[in-house]
């Protein structure tokens, strides 16, 4: 399942998530999150939970968690930052770090 988060559904989406939620921090001309999203958009679809948050239009979200960089990966277990990744990961990478959880 993919979502977009937002500061809105932050909490609900990703703080008091029962499952483990892969966060995509990206923006639309940012030639490597294109083409971390086909990855994450596969992923999805074959169960993992994506979230995705743009940060031209979520600059809070970024600056909380100290994104300087794009793609930046988070992943969240029980409410809390379990790995992060920055640069473009590779869908075996990102699943052999998900099997762990």
């Amino acid at each position: 399942m993919e979502v977009t988060i937002t500061k809105e559904n932050f909490k609900k989406e990703v703080l008091e998530a029962k499952e483990v939620i892969v966060i995509d921090f990206w923006a639309t001309w940012c030639m490597p999150c294109k083409r971390q999203g086909v990855i994450l958009e596969e992923m999805a679809a074959a169960g993992v939970n994506v979230g995705k948050i743009d940060v031209d239009e979520q600059p809070e979200l970024a600056a909380q968690f100290g994104v300087m960089s794009i793609p930046t990966l988070l992943i969240f277990k029980d409410g809390k930052e379990a790995e992060r990744f920055v640069g473009l990961r590779s869908r075996e990478e990102l699943e052999q770090v998900l099997s762990k959880y």
